[in-house]
């Protein structure tokens, strides 16, 4: 049931409690923004392998960006040229890049791909419910009955814009709901004319008078959070910044939800991603800078407001784009790409390594992943919302990695300390005929090991057990593949790596 709401010139949509939040003590205050680079962002035009710049003028002659104008992070990747604030809250401290995040056998399809993010699921795996509505409907069944109460008054979830997202859909109903606007909240009455004997639509109609009474009551709660919250930094004149600017404002008024989704649209750049004659400027450009000082101002205002330590925040989009660009100065669907968090409490530094870009990139080639975004759900709930592991793995799946990207803002470890978990792994021979050798130095523990090819499918589990710590070696049968590239992805801990591997 979804009922429209105005606030500060948006359209609200709100998620109601989650059953993950039942894990998280009550005087916990931390607050997740996610944000939804809606229709597949080009990783590589936003996160910048400095190192692989031969490569990519290769393959991108005429998207890649001048190597003088790109802002580095550090000596090997950089950020696109517009982005200067993101690059500032790198400086501060405030910012984490976790490189070529995806998912096995990689679906190119707008809808799909968005499906299995919202739902968590795997990619032959057809879900009808969302990761939070699965746990909605397991802490509370009876929904939206007894909801708001004395305890809980204020949604768990907003989602600010006009698309309400599915990753809260339920076995039987969809746990979200809109209100109407704010002049004037309760458009629709409470009470319905209608048979309450259990005859024909009555519980249809019960459910209805639920519904309307529950948005009413959350609705108020939210108008009286905006009308005493605030805004003290300026914004940038963009949709994203307004939403973003209305989550300071409730947040800073005393809302206790702790979720909130913005969207900002447009990055299927098949064509026109750049300007003729000019790769520093175009559509991707204007994109990323949109979102770059929206971010910039949102985190300025959280911390004139004495509130940065409670937010942390995270770009996601359905998936990257081909490494090739196209002949329409574009680039078509491909499969992982870098995903920004963000906040003071963010261990700040690159997680994962550059992709390996050179000349012999193959049609359709995308960039191979290293992590799983479910993982980085996993990583988000436990280290962040305090999500028990094995409701976890009850809900998203069994075999992800905690990846360290977050902290008590009181952890001093340095990301050094953390890369140091990392492990060294090579392929010989490479090009290979028949047969490939993998050789690792093990850290001991779980190890995941798989082979995939340039479209991200995943071709076989090579390891999938707890192995001993020191040097490992691993015999890949490669003569039934054609010819082409390949990819081994090694997953241990929090670290993950892929290693290109060429078929003759």
């Amino acid at each position: 049931m979804t009922l429209p709401i105005m606030i500060g010139g948006l359209e609200v949509t709100a998620v109601t409690r989650s059953s993950l939040f039942s894990m998280v003590t009550d005087t916990s205050d931390r607050v997740l923004v996610l944000i939804q680079l809606n229709g597949g962002n080009d990783g590589l035009n936003m996160v910048i392998p400095i190192d692989q710049y031969g490569g990519l003028n290769e393959v991108r002659p005429n998207l890649i960006l001048p190597e003088n104008s790109v802002l580095k992070l550090n000596d090997y990747t950089g950020i696109h040229t517009a982005m200067t604030g993101v690059q500032e809250m790198y400086k501060d401290g405030r910012l984490a890049v976790l490189q070529s995040v995806g998912y096995p056998n990689q679906n190119r399809s707008h809808f799909r791909s968005t499906d299995i993010w919202t739902t968590a699921s795997d990619s032959d795996e057809f879900l009808t419910t969302g990761w939070l509505g699965r746990y909605l409907d397991l802490k509370y069944p009876g929904y939206p009955v007894g909801y708001p109460n004395d305890e809980h008054k204020d949604p768990f979830a907003i989602t600010l814009g006009t698309v309400v997202s599915e990753t809260c859909q339920g076995p039987q109903t969809n746990f979200s709901y809109a209100l109407v606007n704010k002049e004037n909240v309760r458009l629709v009455e409470e009470t319905i004319a209608a048979p309450q004997d259990g005859s024909c639509y009555s519980q249809e109609l019960d459910f209805i008078r639920v519904s309307i009474k529950q948005s009413n009551a959350y609705a108020t709660q939210v108008l009286k959070a905006f009308d005493t919250g605030n805004n003290i930094s300026g914004y940038p004149n963009s949709n994203l910044a307004n939403q973003l600017k209305v989550v300071a404002n409730l947040i800073s008024g005393g809302l206790k939800t702790k979720i909130y989704v913005v969207s900002i649209g447009g990055f299927d750049t098949h064509a026109n991603q750049v300007m003729i004659g000019d790769t520093v400027n175009g559509a991707h450009a204007d994109l990323l800078k949109t979102v770059s000082d929206a971010v910039k101002a949102f985190s300025d205002d959280l911390k004139s407001l004495g509130i940065e330590e409670r937010v942390v925040g995270m770009t996601f989009s359905e998936f990257g784009r081909q490494i090739r660009a196209n002949n329409s100065y574009g680039t078509d669907h491909g499969t992982a790409a870098p995903l920004l968090v963000f906040g003071s409490c963010v261990q700040p530094g690159i997680f994962g390594e550059n992709p390996q870009i050179d000349a012999n990139i193959q049609p359709q080639e995308g960039i191979p992943m290293q992590y799983d975004f479910r993982s980085v759900y996993a990583s988000v709930l436990v280290d962040w919302l305090g999500v028990a592991e094995s409701d976890i793995r009850q809900v998203l799946f069994d075999d992800f990695q905690k990846i360290p990207f977050l902290k008590d803002c009181s952890d001093s470890t340095s990301l050094e300390e953390l890369a140091s978990k990392d492990f060294f792994a090579k392929i010989h021979p490479n090009p290979v005929q028949d047969y490939a050798v993998l050789s690792w130095k093990s850290g001991g523990g779980h190890q995941h090991i798989s082979l995939f090819d340039v479209l991200g499918s995943r071709l076989q589990v090579l390891v999938s057990k707890n192995l001993e710590s020191g040097d490992q070696e691993l015999v890949i049968p490669m003569g039934e593949y054609p010819a082409g590239s390949y990819f081994v992805r090694i997953a241990e801990g929090p670290a993950a790596k892929t290693i290109k591997i060429i078929k003759n």
